[in-house]
């Protein structure tokens, strides 16, 4: 299969230059589930979307294409566009997550030893712990007071702006083993040396509470606070030849992107589009903005009555007759780890958008086995469309595998296949993505909602 630059005339590489600067901004700038939605809600609204909570209070009548958004928890987010065909027909759906591995700080994280303050921390999703020690770590989330004062925090991403960090252990000190074994509960965040002289004790901690008085912070507001540690540091270009990003939270951001972009430039389809923004998915896709949630099928039962299209079996129908792109991330071939990999069936850097099959692990357990019509219908618009896409796997059989949320929305009987951007690093601090990829991965996706 050939290399895509090789493929690119002038006009699409400045296309795609343009595109995937604008995705560095925003990749850059959200970091947490509560920036991405904040940030897709500003450009959902100036683009004509209007809040679902708005229109059920109006009353509003909802027509062909009349786009329309609501959010869960200021976490995970559905956008629709209404298509001239009626719903029971099925929907086109592109779901992606917005959540990444991290460090969340714990519900009484601040704690002093040896006169050093430290930020207690559990991990969220699957991380290499040795990864995030000797790392600029900035501090993002949002504290929630007990009147619903919402306080917002960003430490650490402004270039004159303080950073934190996890300690390592010197090589000189770690001769008897031949590798530092970190475990979850040694992943404590520094945060300050200096004292605070009017303090009886803990008098580096008090200097710490201190500072986050300042900030209209109290210890005990931490309990009711959703803060993240996350690395410091904006996305870059990477290679000497530009060809690749490098950034945080590639997984499964560059997909939420791309998808929000595609649904965005949607007029008057002829079948329903949605996409879908989730959380959790990290950690199993639990909780209430997770895929599992009756939050989706809830809003889009909402929005089907204000179509004038509901009833419970009408959206049963619509949801079973619908087609899916589980629009996730894979990882991508890796000639400095061959052993785990495939050469022929991986995902390549700069060969496209890449369609999982199946996924699950071993014998495809716990996965979902997209139907071959389906498939063949997806061929036809992409190349119709000359979308460039590869046809992958992740790992060796006995090796490799991953889970998305296609199991989930392939529970209602709808088709549903794996389609998303290949990734080296996954799940590191900084994950690396090929920038023809994430534009044929936005192409495709347009693509998918006319089909």
């Amino acid at each position: 299969m050939q290399n895509i630059w090789e493929k690119y005339s002038q006009s699409k590489l400045d296309k795609m230059e343009k595109f995937c600067n604008s995705y560095k901004d925003f990749i850059s700038n959200c970091k947490t589930e509560r920036e991405c939605i904040d940030f897709f809600t500003n450009i959902a609204q100036k683009n004509g979307f209007i809040n679902l909570e708005k229109a059920l209070a109006e009353n509003t009548k909802l027509k062909q294409g009349d786009k329309v958004y609501s959010v869960n928890m200021g976490k995970a987010m559905l956008l629709m566009v209404i298509g001239s065909e009626p719903m029971v027909k099925g929907l086109n759906i592109i779901g992606s997550h917005i959540d990444s591995p991290r460090l969340d700080l714990k519900a009484t994280p601040v704690y002093e030893n040896n006169e050093l303050c430290m930020f207690d921390t559990h991990y969220y999703g699957g991380i290499k712990k040795y990864q995030w020690t000797a790392l600029p770590l900035a501090l993002h989330g949002t504290v929630v007071k007990k009147d619903g004062t919402k306080i917002k925090v960003v430490i650490g991403e402004d270039e004159n702006d303080t950073v934190l960090g996890i300690s390592d252990l010197l090589p000189h000190l770690e001769k008897e083993k031949a590798k530092l074994e970190i475990k979850g509960e040694d992943l404590n965040v520094l945060v300050g040396s200096k004292p605070y002289l009017k303090a009886e004790k803990d008098k580096v901690k008090a200097n710490i509470l201190n500072i986050l008085s300042e900030k209209k912070i109290d210890e005990k507001d931490l309990f009711s606070a959703e803060l993240e540690i996350v690395p410091s540091g904006k996305a870059r270009d990477f290679g000497l030849d530009r060809s690749m990003i490098m950034a945080y939270g590639q997984d499964d951001r560059v997909c939420a992107y791309t998808s929000f972009c595609a649904i965005l430039e949607m007029d008057k389809p002829k079948t329903t589009s949605l996409c879908l923004l989730v959380d959790k998915e990290e950690i199993g896709s639990v909780g209430a903005t997770a895929m599992n949630s009756k939050f989706y099928e809830n809003t889009i039962a909402e929005i089907m009555n204000l179509c004038g299209q509901y009833d419970e079996l009408t959206m049963r129908r619509a949801l079973n007759k619908s087609r899916m792109l589980s629009s996730d991330v894979t990882a991508a071939y890796d000639p400095n780890y061959p052993t785990p990999m495939n050469e022929n069936t991986d995902a390549h850097l700069a060969r496209g958008i890449s369609f999982n099959k199946y996924t699950g692990s071993k014998g495809k357990e716990g996965a979902n086995d997209a139907n071959p019509e389906f498939i063949a219908k997806l061929r036809r618009i992409l190349d119709e469309k000359e979308v460039f896409y590869q046809a992958t796997e992740m790992g060796k059989v006995d090796v490799g595998g991953g889970g998305t949320i296609a199991y989930i929305m392939a529970g209602y009987g709808m088709e549903v296949i794996d389609a998303g951007v290949p990734l080296l690093n996954m799940h590191a601090p900084w994950e690396i993505s090929c920038k023809v990829d994430v534009y044929e991965s936005y192409l495709c996706y347009k693509a998918f909602y006319t089909l």
